[in-house]
């Protein structure tokens, strides 16, 4: 997916994560019925024993418990507070599914199975903190939750863990999230950037194991995009063929991973000329170009981002192959400085030196490509409005809170992973451009590990030059 472009004040700081001051007002169910008694006796008795099995500790437990080391010894003295955020009503009283912030999972290990509502508190202790996870444990089946309550209920969602199980799996003390509201009184909605920032700043460097999560993420989402090829002649009959390339790869999604990680992007013909257009209800015509950008999320929450234009008869027209190529080559420049120590906007210099060049070449631009590239003048970015890189991980666009001297003029240093993405767009009312152009849009984007002497394509499997892609097709398609 394409890039876009406080001091401490209190000893209690919190991190995003909605609260509960966050939230629309949840409708209540009309459906809840009064139970007698007698049913609630009824109900609670006559079930098997239940066998709790403690799970293993998970992979990333002692990563996670090293990044609250870091983050205690950065906060000396100061108590810590970092939400997983509660659910989110999408109609009525039906919700989104629950994807907890990004920060408490990064901290804690618990990726999309973690309970909303969850918070994580550092209180100081001697020289540190002691970290508790708070949450809801599941009720016995003596109570009405297990049978009355349609948000956390057992007969509603499900079995939910316990203190017991979570400390396991987790490696960190638990407790009720009741005794945390009681010690607390109301906890306090505001969020502290300066604590939001430092998070950020944290993921910008990954670990051992977020890097390979990426890995992971990455191998699923190449599976997605071939998946999609091997439908393209059932996906070509459809009038909504666009949303038929979503539903394909978010199968594959749901299968391999745990969710997308945002909403896919399957633009056919001149919808490749929107930068986020995800309403996918167009046709995928032959002849046309598609831009898919996609990316699979694993249970852990990392996500791939991953960009193919695809010919959808299987070969690009003259035309067409002339504006992959150039967008090739400007993700090829942008390749050819990444290595340690330069800036992260060194990228997106390289990539737009090419993408005006290569637009001056075309005649498009009222001046040539150096006057293009003059900081007060910029024409060739009619074409490419968006950023070349940003960072990835937790997030599609992860770290965003990091500090601009950090982030997009900041070094870059090994463990980083982030995308490179340049592309091109040419709307089909540019009266700028020749008619032939017009309506073609293109994007080729990649995920990148920073080394220690250059940098490594996570996604270089997955075909990239115009030949590969045709090739692609044809072996997948025939």
């Amino acid at each position: 997916m394409e890039s876009e472009e406080s001091a401490l004040s209190a000893p209690d700081l919190q991190a995003p994560g909605a609260s509960p001051a966050d939230e629309a007002p949840r409708a209540t169910p009309n459906r809840a019925a009064p139970w007698p008694e007698s049913f609630g006796a009824y109900i609670g008795t006559g079930w098997a024993d239940r066998v709790r099995v403690t799970p293993p500790t998970r992979d990333q437990a002692p990563y996670a418990a090293e990044r609250r080391r870091r983050l205690s010894a950065a906060y000396p003295g100061v108590r810590l507070v970092v939400r997983a955020g509660s659910r989110k009503v999408r109609s009525n009283d039906t919700d989104f599914p629950f994807r907890p912030d990004s920060a408490f999972s990064w901290l804690t290990g618990w990726g999309a199975d973690a309970e909303p509502d969850s918070v994580l508190v550092l209180e100081p202790a001697g020289d540190g903190h002691l970290s508790t996870l708070y949450f809801r444990p599941a009720a016995g089946r003596d109570s009405d939750e297990f049978y009355a309550n349609p948000e956390v209920g057992e007969f509603w969602i499900g079995p939910r863990p316990s203190l017991e199980q979570v400390s396991a799996e987790l490696g960190v003390a638990t407790a009720p999230l009741a005794e945390l509201e009681s010690a607390d009184g109301e906890l306090d909605a505001d969020k502290d950037e300066d604590l939001a920032r430092t998070l950020s700043e944290y993921r910008l460097v990954k670990d051992e194991y977020e890097i390979g999560q990426m890995r992971e993420a990455i191998a699923a989402t190449a599976l997605g995009f071939e998946d999609v090829i091997a439908d393209l002649p059932r996906i070509q009959q459809h009038v909504r063929g666009e949303r038929l390339v979503e539903g394909v790869f978010y199968t594959r999604a749901r299968a391999d991973g745990n969710y997308v990680g945002y909403d896919t992007i399957a633009a056919s013909g001149p919808h490749a000329c929107i930068l986020h257009w995800t309403r996918n209800d167009g046709p995928v015509v032959p002849g046309d170009l598609m831009l898919m950008d996609a990316g699979v999320e694993l249970p852990s929450l990392y996500t791939a981002d991953i960009t193919r234009t695809l010919p959808i008869d299987g070969r690009f027209t003259p035309t067409q192959r002339l504006v992959y190529e150039a967008v090739r080559e400007a993700a090829d420049a942008a390749f050819a400085v990444a290595r340690p120590g330069v800036r992260f906007l060194d990228m997106h210099d390289a990539a737009m030196a090419v993408i005006a060049r290569k637009t001056a070449e075309w005649g498009l631009l009222p001046v040539s490509a150096e006057e293009a590239m003059e900081p007060e003048n910029q024409q060739h970015r009619r074409y490419m409005v968006h950023g070349t890189s940003h960072h990835l991980g937790i997030d599609v666009h992860d770290c965003a809170k990091a500090r601009r001297e950090l982030y997009r003029e900041g070094l870059l240093e090994p463990g980083m992973v982030f995308t490179i993405e340049p592309g091109l767009y040419f709307q089909p009312d540019d009266l700028t451009v020749p008619e032939e152009f017009r309506g073609i849009g293109v994007r080729i984007e990649d995920d990148v590990l920073v080394t220690e002497d250059g940098v490594e394509n996570l996604s270089a499997a997955i075909p990239r030059t115009a030949d590969e892609v045709e090739e692609w097709i044809r072996r997948i398609v025939g």
